[in-house]
């Protein structure tokens, strides 16, 4: 099978999230849809590239709109020589293998306490934990990311090896999207 072409390209302007979180000092950006599509997924993907020149590596978030955005850290921002409202050079291409994902602590202390539903989850693709790691870590509420977690490791002690009906774009469930910028 031929690797697709997902180098891309582009200019976009340094966005500051309204609401930063515990970190501030990270920006962000919104990659231009015909950037996103040819990349091999619209979930989260990890690519690497250049800003400004600056090598690094990230995972893509969905931003609900059919593309991705990008959250570059304090450090990145620093070393590109950029802060926020600055146009900066992107140069992107995603990973040809799928880095292992880090498993969220609650999650893998379930997994590890079913032996069923861990037996399937180390033998599914990396794709397919990613999946299963967001649905579980994109609950809104404490409750709700219990909830899925125990659902997860029943449909992987029953042999399911994906999660079903779960829209990792957040497209049509509007479950993902990306942060609201300030504005000055």
């Amino acid at each position: 099978m031929p690797q697709v072409d997902t180098r891309s390209e582009f200019d976009a302007t340094l966005l500051c999230p309204k609401a930063p979180g515990d970190e501030s000092g990270w920006a962000f950006v919104v990659l231009p849809l015909e950037v996103s599509a040819k990349l091999p997924r619209r979930g989260r993907t990890s690519i690497e590239g250049k800003v400004n020149g600056q090598s690094f590596t990230a995972t893509l978030e969905p931003d609900g709109n059919k593309s991705h955005w990008l959250r570059l850290d304090a450090d990145l921002l620093k070393q590109a020589q950029s802060n926020f409202g600055d146009t900066v050079h992107f140069e992107i291409q995603a990973l040809e293998k799928e880095p292992d994902p880090e498993v969220p602590e609650d999650l893998l202390e379930a997994l590890t306490a079913c032996p069923e539903a861990l037996e399937t989850w180390n033998n599914i693709t990396t794709l397919a934990r990613v999946d299963w790691i967001h649905w579980a870590t994109s609950a809104k509420q404490a409750k709700t990311r219990v909830k899925r977690i125990n659902e997860a490791c029943d449909k992987l002690s029953g042999g399911q090896k994906e999660v079903c009906c779960f829209d990792n774009s957040g497209f049509y469930s509007k479950a993902f999207k990306a942060p609201q910028a300030k504005t000055f």
